[in-house]
């Protein structure tokens, strides 16, 4: 086996749990395949289903990743990188685009071997294959609502509130969000309106 710069990344999802034993099963690994583990990411306590802005040990490590301070990332298991596919994929494909492999112990993901990498490759076709399908029949469902006249957006604003938010702007002793607020409608809607009025002008 080649030597590589190895990072580990281990994660729980309680308070009760511990990270220690991946840490050690993954370290044993890393020694058997002569790889050496010069850094160690953790989000204890933090569920997977959260995002990347939510988990300062994914965080990192990809930051990390993108600076070339190691070669490949080691988990223990897919659930430890993300819980969806998608979610899933697009970590290991930051940290493709950063020239680190990924290992993953028990679903025996590797992508330093040309198998690995092979089935990621299909795993991401799949998963693009997923996301085009459900972009077609949210267009084949918004346009069949339509056809039974369903409405998409936000409904307009009543003619008489209109007029009421066109005096108080012309009045020009309040702005935007006091008359929002004073006649129980969104800033957008106040703005809106006062774009209509210069336009018009």
């Amino acid at each position: 086996m080649v030597s590589k710069r190895a990072a580990l990344y281990v994660r729980v999802s309680t308070d009760k749990q511990t990270v220690e034993s991946q840490v050690r099963e993954l370290t044993a690994i890393a020694q058997r395949r002569g790889w050496e583990v010069v850094a160690t990411y953790s989000d204890a306590g933090i569920s997977g289903a959260k995002g990347r802005d939510q988990r300062p040990g994914l965080d990192t490590m990809l930051k990390d990743a993108s600076r070339g301070r190691f070669e490949v990332v080691m988990a223990w298991a897919i659930d430890r990188l993300g819980r969806s596919l998608i979610d899933l994929l697009g970590t290991i494909q930051t940290l493709e685009a950063g020239k680190v492999d990924v290992f993953i112990e028990q679903q025996s993901l590797d992508t330093t071997s040309p198998m690995g990498k092979l089935l990621f490759q299909i795993t991401g076709a799949f998963a693009e294959f997923e996301r085009h399908m459900i972009s077609q029949r949210v267009a084949v469902g918004i346009k069949q609502a339509r056809a039974k006249g369903v409405k998409f957006g936000r409904p307009r604003t009543d003619p008489k509130t209109e007029e009421r938010i066109r005096k108080a702007l012309a009045k020009g002793d309040k702005g935007i969000l006091k008359i929002a607020r004073e006649l129980g409608v969104g800033s957008g809607t106040v703005q809106r309106i006062k774009a209509e009025i210069i336009v018009g002008a």
